[in-house]
């Protein structure tokens, strides 16, 4: 299905990038533990990291 608006209107500026990553990096620093994770808190943690891997994507595109 194609995106129905175009990138113009949905691009976020890059200080607002900057401050989404920071907070995904921050919240993957704040459950990390040296224990063994539950297997909802791996699912959790591998969401954050691919949310961080496209943020990270998009800082790019935009540099």
């Amino acid at each position: 299905m194609p995106n129905p608006f175009p990138a113009a209107v949905t691009a976020l500026p890059a200080a607002r990038l900057y401050e989404i990553h920071d907070c995904l990096a921050l919240a993957l620093d704040a459950t990390e533990r040296p224990g063994r994770y539950t297997q909802s808190e791996r699912e959790a943690r591998s969401y954050l990291r691919a949310a961080l891997r496209h943020t990270l994507h998009l800082m790019e595109v935009r540099a």
